[in-house]
């Protein structure tokens, strides 16, 4: 198997392809399909096996391998009998390593510890059944809680720390089962991200990393509200926004994992300058950064434009994921002024709705507390192709977005937008440059959680035919001009070609 894995280009995907249809899944199914003759390996990693259902993509031919590691899968029975102690001068690089993080996270250290702590040398120390069951163990998780916890469970702390550990260990034996490839690249930071770091510091092959959107900023935004973190606040606590120290000790772990992939990679693509300068802030070295935006078959989507009806329809249509991220409820608070000024105006939410069971329910509650059953339909997943002609405003009301691939397709077809101010949004209503501002505005974009300010923007669009043509060209002329898919593909398969060039010259080098 190593032989015949190690030209290929390995995609170190997380939570997306092959079981999440939309937005990334989208992006690394058009990637390889594009490249069909590059062979790519693809690893998925997600928590566990549960969540997930049936594969939403097909495995193409020019995948030659692929394994799945769910993260969060049960442990095996506890071990019986007593864990042979490691020898305190040994273990003693567990609080090496752990302090080294520390210093990363409080700009001491710029540079991440040497990963070589995590394994060789040390694979007898840093693992799993030493971590969890050793005496060792247990004393420096009291330790630690002793001098940094500011929480005053115990119980609560001790299995946050487990439970930030569950994955590095699963990562770490993957690393050691894996065949080599000739390249890696991961889709964003995580999980992903760090088991690319380790890949490239184990082989010393390429790696390549790529942000569809910050993801330390979304996992900071998931986390804050999580519910399945344990809070326990002090009654004179200073500051009530303030998040517990079990919270910030899972933000802190992405963050850490963040920079570890930060450091190993080479180059670290975004998909727009607002996000490039993130990561520059976030400790990545300007030289090994680069921009590809994210490009579209603009000629699958062009015929749509002659289907759509004149005026067009008076449907808003939110194209994405009914989760938090995408504040879905500030497109049904919109919906109502809308509905309350253009009667006969229709909302559609079009995404799966499976993702998060307690949020859809709230949404729907909240679609039958303003009055808005039949206004406001939650239609699941459809095919783009015969949605976007029925459709004659693209709305995203987002509180993070990378750069949607949704506003691009509704570009293409000849869709205006109404979007908050997140991500490259902005840059895709309003341009770029100066060059990509001179075509004008493809829509309007609006603060974050502004139901009011939504509204207004898409009814003034909707009730004035020449300001929504106006749109409509300037969107089509964008997308043709600077976001296709050729182009996007191009400069990946350049990256590709050049990372798989590298290993041949290397083994060249080897056998001279």
């Amino acid at each position: 198997m190593k032989a015949e894995l190690d030209d290929t280009l390995m995609l170190i995907l997380e939570g997306t392809y092959p079981y999440v249809r939309g937005g990334v899944s989208e992006w690394v199914e058009r990637i390889i399909e594009e490249m069909p003759e590059i062979r790519f390996s693809v690893i998925f990693i997600g928590s566990r096996r549960e969540d997930y259902e049936d594969k939403s993509y097909e495995i193409p031919p020019n995948v030659v391998f692929y394994r799945e590691l769910f993260l969060f899968e049960e442990e095996s029975p506890e071990l019986s009998g007593k864990v042979a102690e490691p020898e305190p001068e040994k273990f003693r690089v567990v609080d090496e390593f752990h302090e080294s993080v520390a210093r990363l996270l409080s700009g001491e250290c710029p540079v991440p510890p040497d990963l070589a702590y995590l394994y060789g040398d040390h694979c007898d120390i840093f693992n799993r059944t030493i971590f969890n069951y050793s005496e060792a163990g247990w004393d420096f998780i009291t330790r630690c809680f002793q001098e940094r916890s500011t929480d005053p469970s115990f119980i609560d702390y001790f299995w946050t720390v487990r439970n930030l550990h569950k994955p590095l260990w699963s990562l770490l034996e993957l690393v050691e089962r894996l065949p080599q490839a000739a390249a890696y690249h991961s889709v964003s930071t995580g999980y992903a991200g760090f088991l690319g770091a380790l890949l490239q510091h184990r082989h010393g092959k390429p790696y390549i990393l790529m942000e569809h959107g910050i993801y330390t900023k979304e996992r900071r935004i998931d986390l804050l509200s999580a519910d399945w973190i344990s809070e326990h606040v002090g009654l004179f606590r200073q500051d009530p926004g303030q998040a517990s120290h079990l919270r910030e000790l899972w933000i802190r772990f992405f963050e850490v994992m963040g920079k570890f992939a930060y450091h190993g990679a080479d180059p670290v693509i975004s998909l727009f300058s607002g996000a490039r300068r993130q990561q520059i802030e976030d400790g990545v070295d300007s030289r090994k950064t680069r921009i590809i935006p994210n490009g579209v078959d603009v000629a699958r989507f062009a015929p749509l434009r002659g289907q759509r009806s004149d005026p067009p329809p008076k449907v808003l249509c939110l194209l994405g994921r009914v989760v938090p991220i995408k504040d879905i409820k500030t497109f049904i608070r919109a919906m109502r002024t809308v509905v309350n000024r253009v009667p006969e105006a229709e909302g559609w939410v079009v995404g799966p709705t499976d993702e998060d069971p307690e949020y859809y329910a709230e949404c729907q509650r909240l679609v039958y507390g303003l009055g808005l059953e039949g206004k406001v339909r939650f239609l699941g997943f459809q095919k783009v192709g015969e949605l976007l002609p029925k459709v004659g405003l693209m709305v995203l009301s987002s509180i993070s977005e990378g750069l949607p691939l949704v506003l691009l397709e509704g570009f293409a077809s000849g869709l205006p937008c109404v979007t908050t101010d997140v991500g490259a949004c902005r840059e895709l209503i309003e341009g770029r440059d100066d060059e990509d501002r001179s075509l004008g505005t493809a829509g309007r974009v609006v603060g974050i959680a502004d139901p009011a300010g939504l509204a207004e923007a898409a009814l003034e669009l909707m009730t004035d035919p020449e300001a929504w043509f106006r749109a409509q060209q300037v969107a089509i002329s964008r997308v043709e001009r600077y976001y296709t898919k050729a182009r996007m593909v191009d400069q990946f398969r350049n990256i590709y070609n050049e990372a798989i060039s590298w290993r041949a010259s290397a083994l060249n080098l080897e056998n001279c």
